[in-house]
């Protein structure tokens, strides 16, 4: 009953967290943390064991796995220089300046310093890149923190056992611990766990290809793969992190081919509540220990003040040499690529260093018998809490200080627009294949293939001034006003008995998933409201749109001709750039514009609404 209660209490002060977090817009880890330091003062509060094999076998490979499929793979290798740069490099560099502060402050045998400095030096998977979506930060700096963030656990796990074993505390695998031997065990432990993550990922891969249809078996597999990568890798003391994240990465970018779409559904729902009660939860347990690790420390024959020192140092510490070995490698690499030199990024990502479960966790790991080892533990919760409260809460001011944006909405809907448009033709070609079909099933087929695509263009500008809704809009809320009623219709049968349970959850389910698509579609459009698109949102190589003249004079500006001798109304205009004709969008009643291309064949017509100015060839099917 006890375990229940707690594991109860747990979840349901991380809900309220969460929900403060949102509130205050405070970071829900720093939250967290500050919510069980109270409570570890609290009398009816049970003092929390919170071990590091539960953690590190039990709650970081999942938290690893649910950050890797949702990272991009080719994102990842786009920007792997400086990815292993923060991982590798700058992991080693913070271990070593750790390590000779505390040696010099506290006396530490190096090792067993350079050890401390390994669990400090690792940013946290989960905090810096929800931070960095929360505040909108440019997808590039986004994915560095996120494979910096999935990688560099490895690296500092590995430094810790190979500093623990020269201090004597744990037996080396290898034997006697040498500089050679360090560089084989770091490259036996990634090249081994790449191995078996990717020998894990095909496995899994094959088994949803040719076994799984069912999304309930798909989410029950994908629980298991982090697991069997995380165990055989660390069995064969190769690094668990490095085959969690490989086989989180592969199958991320492999499952649109091997998974059907309610597997992949159901996998990124279930992952991410996975995530935010794992990783929450451990915050929470581990800001639970602070009375009970500051009762140990008291009995350290350190100082008060010596004590205080090392904490708010090596924190000092941390803060300084990210920024003091990000911007160097900026400068060394701003000669290549003059386009990624902006100082402002660097700053940013500079300043995106919040500390978190792995750092908690690894400094359990050391040994009983490791020097003063209850002020170094408590010199790791420092760490976490000082970086989550000085950057999770100034790194949004700073990204808006520095002009560090995120991408434009409205552009990226018109890349969703153009993407679209090329996955219909794709799959209007197949229908035109088709033979064994009716015309009315395959006039259907199209309209409906015309309708998504006309949806996502009708974001893209202004619309006329008498017309108060564009289609999509009228339907969206005509519709939803209609599920509500068919779900009522439903639940009216279900309360009477007068249909089968398993038929109605059927039914429901289907009405929900409709639902749900449309919120979104409301959702992403409301973040386009009042925002202005790039002049140059996308390049693409045509004669067409570098011939065509910019200047061209506008025939009728601000309507569209047809539609007022037809006496209806356009949704958003365009404008030819050979004759100057303006005509209305696809989503209009007349289609005007796209009916004056196939009257007179000029190729190249731009969007006449303000604020923008992308280009569409007819003839290439290209934007500009």
């Amino acid at each position: 009953m006890e375990i229940a209660i707690g594991l109860l209490a747990v979840a349901a002060t991380v809900l309220v967290g969460a929900w403060v977090s949102e509130r205050t817009g405070l970071p829900t880890p720093l939250v967290l943390i500050l919510v069980g330091i109270i409570g570890s003062y609290l009398p009816f509060v049970p003092e929390v064991t919170l071990s590091p094999e539960v953690v590190l076998f039990g709650v970081l490979p999942p938290l690893l796995y649910a950050a890797a499929i949702q990272t991009s793979l080719v994102d990842f290798r786009a920007n792997r220089a400086a990815i292993l740069m923060l991982s590798v490099g700058l992991v080693l560099f913070t271990a070593l300046g750790v390590g000779f502060f505390l040696w010099w402050l506290l006396g530490l045998p190096f090792a067993v310093a350079f050890a401390v400095g390994a669990i400090v030096a690792p940013p946290d998977a989960v905090a810096a890149t929800a931070v960095g979506r929360q505040i909108g930060l440019p997808r590039r700096i986004v994915s560095i923190l996120e494979g910096e963030s999935l990688v560099n656990d490895a690296t500092a796990l590995v430094s810790l056992r190979t500093a623990l074993a020269a201090a004597g505390l744990v037996a080396s695998a290898t034997g006697e611990v040498t500089f050679g031997g360090v560089v084989v065990d770091f490259l036996r432990a990634v090249l081994g766990g790449v191995a078996v993550g990717l020998l894990v990922a095909v496995i899994v891969d094959q088994v949803r290809k040719r076994i799984s249809n069912d999304a309930t078996f798909d989410t029950v597999l994908s629980f298991m793969a982090p697991f069997a990568a995380y165990v055989p890798a660390e069995n064969l003391h190769a690094s668990g992190v490095i085959a969690v994240v490989t086989t989180g990465l592969v199958l991320g970018h492999r499952s649109p081919r091997s998974q059907p779409g309610a597997s992949r559904l159901s996998e990124r729902i279930n992952w991410r509540s996975v995530q935010f009660l794992l990783e929450n939860a451990v915050f929470l347990l581990i800001g639970l220990q602070a009375f009970h690790v500051l009762n140990r420390v008291r009995e350290s024959e350190l100082s008060t003040g010596t004590i205080t020192a090392a904490a708010l140092g090596t924190l000092v510490v941390v803060l300084l040499l990210r920024p003091a070995w990000v911007f160097p490698f900026k400068a060394l690499t701003r000669r290549h690529h003059p386009e990624r030199g902006r100082w402002a990024a660097a700053a940013v990502i500079s300043w995106a260093g919040m500390r978190g479960v792995v750092t908690l966790a690894a400094a359990q790991l050391l040994p009983a018998a490791t020097p003063h080892r209850d002020v170094l533990i408590l010199i790791a919760v420092v760490v976490t809490i000082g970086t989550l409260l000085l950057q999770g809460t100034t790194l949004p001011a700073l990204a808006r200080r520095l002009g560090v944006r995120g991408p434009n909405p409205r552009e990226d809907a018109l890349q969703a627009a153009t993407i679209m448009s090329a996955a219909t033709r794709a799959g209007l070609a197949v229908l035109d294949s088709e033979t064994n079909i009716d015309e009315e099933t395959r006039k259907a087929l199209r309209e409906r293939s015309e309708d998504r695509v006309n949806q996502l263009w009708e974001r893209l500008g202004r619309r006329g001034a008498d017309v108060s809704e564009t289609p999509s809009e009228q339907y969206r809320r005509v519709r939803m006003k209609m599920l509500d009623a068919e779900r009522e219709a439903v639940l009216v049968l279900r309360d009477e008995g007068r249909a089968v349970h398993e038929v109605l959850r059927v039914v429901l389910a289907a009405l929900d998933l409709e639902e749900t698509m449309l919120d979104r579609v409301e959702d992403h459009e409301e973040r386009l409201r009042d925002q202005m698109l790039p002049v140059e949102a996308i390049e693409a190589p045509c004669e067409h749109l570098q011939g065509a003249d910019l200047t061209t004079d506008v025939a009728s500006p601000g309507v569209c001709a047809e539609c007022h001798v037809a006496g209806t109304s356009w949704v958003h205009l365009r404008l030819c750039l050979v004759c100057g004709h303006v005509g209305c969008c696809n989503s209009s009643q007349g289609r005007h514009a796209d009916s004056h291309f196939r009257e007179t064949g000029h190729p190249v017509m731009r969007s006449i609404e303000p604020g923008e100015s992308w280009r569409w060839c007819y003839v290439d099917e290209v934007l500009g």
